[in-house]
């Protein structure tokens, strides 16, 4: 049984339809900016463990003077 509606009646479901669409949509996308957000705030906080962990451990071990790079002077290249 299809029932027949004014042809308001039918504009007016039409433009519901269209509203609950564009909320709907709405709540996905801020759905998919959330779990972005999530994840790149964890990926910061994974790297940040990593870095300080390195830190402690490079402040930890005693550097060797006067070789390579970390001394300031580069190897000597035969020319």
């Amino acid at each position: 049984m299809a029932e027949q509606y004014s042809k308001s009646r039918q504009q007016a479901e039409i433009a519901f339809g269209k509203t609950q669409s564009q909320f709907f949509a709405r709540g996905q996308a801020f759905e998919e900016l959330d779990a972005i957000t999530t994840a790149r705030n964890e990926k910061t906080a994974r790297l940040r463990e990593a870095r300080l962990a390195k830190e402690a451990e490079d402040r930890a071990t005693p550097a060797k003077v006067g070789t390579g790079f970390a001394s300031g002077v580069a190897p000597k290249t035969k020319s």
